[in-house]
């Protein structure tokens, strides 16, 4: 029986892949169960400085698969809770994740798999890949991602991509901040493992919690935003990366 996901470790950066391929990577609850126990493995890892999710075949992910729409059609409200937050726990998990979790996107992302890709720390994509939130064509809504859309754009721009189902490319999705590079399909694999490995170049410590701040002050006002990076600023100064990182400083 094939796996559902494929994971390799390249030097520090762990790649962790979807992979049904003919499936177009679609979401079942057994493929979230795995992605979330690979993301949980990765973050105890210390050995690790970056994680890179994809898709395998032609596609990163085409959101639920028919088996999971079905059941939804089925469910009661009380069952349709339960199986909402399994995708929501995984959008949280990829933010407490301690380093960063990079989307690589080739073919389409689409529905939950375009908001997989958006609950990502960073974003990157083939210049012919595309991404949409479809849902509304069947009377569902994107409701889990618009949380995070939301803190990545302003509303009317949230409101039409959330609303009117249509699908766009990369360099538009790069154009509004939603994607942080575009590369060439033929190069692809190549351009996204040296992205990656910028994170094996600088300190773990100093990006663990760089990431745990941006997040934590989110919706806070500009006083208590200069207030955690006060806390921040002084726990990182006496961790021994900071101190090492001075110390060549110095030797200068």
């Amino acid at each position: 029986m094939t796996e559902i996901l494929k994971i390799s470790d390249e030097a520090s950066v762990r790649m962790i892949t979807l992979n049904r391929p003919e499936k177009r990577n679609a979401l079942n609850d057994e493929l979230i169960a795995a992605v979330k126990a690979a993301l949980r493995d990765a973050d105890a890892d210390q050995s690790l400085r970056c994680i890179v999710l994809g898709g395998a075949g032609k596609d990163f992910c085409s959101g639920a698969d028919l088996s999971a729409i079905q059941k939804i059609a089925a469910a009661s409200y009380e069952e349709n809770i339960q199986d909402a937050r399994s995708l929501a726990e995984l959008f949280l998990l990829i933010r407490e994740v301690r380093i960063p979790v990079i989307a690589a996107v080739r073919g389409r992302a689409l529905a939950g798999g375009c908001g997989l890709a958006t609950a990502c720390d960073l974003v990157v994509a083939t210049n012919t890949a595309r991404f949409g939130y479809p849902e509304v064509k069947i009377g569902f809504v994107p409701a889990m991602v618009a949380g995070i859309l939301r803190r990545n754009l302003g509303e009317k721009k949230s409101f039409e991509l959330l609303t009117q189902g249509f699908e766009y490319a990369a360099e538009e999705a790069m154009h509004l901040g939603l994607v942080n590079r575009v590369f060439d399909e033929e190069s692809f694999d190549t351009a996204v493992l040296e992205y990656a490995s910028t994170y094996t170049k600088v300190s773990r410590s100093a990006v663990e919690m760089t990431k745990k701040l941006l997040y934590s002050i989110d919706g806070s006002d500009f006083a208590a935003a200069i207030g955690e990076g006060v806390i921040t600023n002084a726990k990182a100064r006496i961790t021994d990366d900071c101190k090492k990182g001075i110390a060549r400083f110095l030797e200068k």
